[in-house]
């Protein structure tokens, strides 16, 4: 079983008053549109996030047809490495796609890639430039949970200090656009960075990815 965990449990401190997740881009809550492209790749979906966001998030995905459940975080506010290790411990498959809310064009040609890159491995996590991209990976469900557990007990919560203790398959810019465009890592934090996506959603085909 391949799985895929949605972080949601951020603040959206840039958006205003408002959740993100579930803020409507082009017509759709914007964790529905990365939802539905996750859900390409993946046998289930785990949704991490605060309590007090769940009802919502739960409205945004109605009438989606795959299984999904939600990871609560413990302690809000720790940040996505925390978030991640909750979304990971409820997931229940043995490789995991972890991605970021706020990624509404991720690929997911590049996410079947991922998993075939990481089997034997830790993780797959792409580098097209000088930094990782932790928060559109693949990783061995039970490997990066212990090592995100353990970097938070250090007080770490970077998402990138778990690599250190893990086999990782490093996948670089080349590799990446043979399947996606780098479209797929932009994270969209600010209301004009809605508005800019939403033009770009308006102009294509339902359903594409390109």
């Amino acid at each position: 079983m391949r799985s895929g965990v949605i972080v949601a449990g951020g603040r959206s401190t840039r958006f205003g008053d408002a959740d993100k997740a579930v803020a409507e881009l082009a017509g759709t809550p914007m964790i529905r549109r990365v939802v539905d492209r996750v859900a390409l790749a993946v046998d289930e979906v785990v949704v991490n996030c605060r309590a007090d966001q769940r009802e919502a998030i739960d409205a945004a995905l109605d009438g989606f047809d795959h299984p999904v459940s939600f990871a609560l975080d413990p302690e809000p506010d720790l940040g996505p490495l925390a978030g991640i290790a909750a979304g990971l411990d409820a997931a229940e498959g043995t490789y995991a796609f972890v991605v970021a809310c706020d990624m509404p064009f991720v690929a997911s040609a590049l996410i079947s890639y991922l998993f075939e890159r990481a089997e034997g491995h830790d993780g797959a996590v792409p580098r097209p430039d000088e930094w990782f991209q932790t928060t559109q990976a693949v990783y061995r469900t039970d490997a990066m949970a212990a090592a995100a557990r353990r970097a938070l007990a250090d007080g770490d919560r970077r998402v990138v200090a778990p690599l250190e203790d893990l086999d990782i398959v490093v996948v670089d810019r080349e590799a990446v656009e043979e399947h996606a465009s780098l479209e797929t890592f932009e994270n969209l934090n600010t209301r004009e960075e809605f508005a800019a996506a939403q033009e770009r959603f308006d102009g294509r085909p339902e359903g594409s990815e390109r």
